[in-house]
């Protein structure tokens, strides 16, 4: 995919391929501190190259367009669960899959933990200027064992039914679960006692219906994860000692970002 970069208006600018936001961009050994995503941290464990290139030397890779009709069912699933929220009631799924102790969790920081762009969960690490973050989906709370349920949305169009096993196993659903431990780890060390089984609420389109008929319908199904956020703080320091070298790190075999960079510059 060839991407153009245009402006808020629509109008073709031209692409530099530099960020020119200083926050954006790391100095090694520098002491201010510095915002890392989720989706930043993931880049990392992906490619240390591309991430190096991207945070320390400030190159923009090209833009993707957004996943609209993903993002629509997340804020309809949102205003869905902020009226149980509102209501301190079950929502309308729990019954189905055991959960009638469960209510989506009240707190007056939600909205901010929602934002990933702004605020999100955010925890600076130990003994780092690093601050990670990042936007969760939703937070239940059970109620029996008084502990808080890290929830994430997840939209798609299977023809398979969606089970637990068959999910979580799916290729492409393990950076899910790398987001979830995330999100875990973030929340505990928020101080918060967290349940050890997330859920991925899961709406799956049916491809198998005779027409569209201006509407598209989803079979919504629960897969609980049991998180594990163990590795987490030895990778994240793996990270700060990439953000704090001067050397570029070797391309990933597999990247394909390395690999199209690579080519380009042999042609050229």
């Amino acid at each position: 995919m060839i991407s153009l970069k245009r402006n808020g208006k629509g109008e073709l600018v031209e692409a530099t391929g530099i960020r020119v936001t200083a926050a954006s961009i790391y100095t090694p050994q520098q002491t201010e501190p510095f915002r890392i995503s989720r989706g930043k941290f993931a880049d990392f464990l992906s490619c240390a190259r591309c991430f190096y290139l991207d945070r320390v030397k400030g190159l923009v890779s090209p833009s993707m367009p957004g996943w609209t009709l993903n993002e629509t069912t997340d804020l309809l699933l949102k205003k869905e669960f902020d009226l149980a929220r509102s209501a301190q009631a079950p929502h309308r799924l729990f019954e189905k899959f055991g959960l009638n102790h469960v209510v989506p969790f009240e707190h007056e920081d939600m909205d901010r933990w929602r934002d990933s762009l702004h605020h999100g969960l955010h925890h600076q690490f130990e003994d780092s200027n690093i601050i990670l973050h990042g936007g969760v989906d939703d937070i239940w709370l059970d109620q029996n064992e008084e502990k808080l349920i890290i929830v994430d949305y997840k939209s798609q169009a299977s023809n398979y039914p969606v089970t637990t096993d068959s999910y979580l196993a799916g290729i492409y659903h393990q950076g899910y679960k790398i987001q979830m431990d995330f999100y875990a780890y973030l929340l505990t060390k928020m101080g918060f006692d967290v349940s050890p089984t997330g859920y991925f609420y899961v709406c799956n389109a049916d491809r198998s219906a005779p027409g569209f008929a201006g509407r598209m319908t989803f079979e919504e199904t629960l897969v609980p994860y049991e998180w594990s956020s163990d590795w987490i703080e030895e990778r994240v320091r793996k990270m700060i000692d990439v953000l704090n070298s001067t050397e570029l790190p070797k391309p990933t075999p597999s990247c394909e970002n390395c690999a199209y960079a690579h080519q380009r510059a042999a042609i050229e």
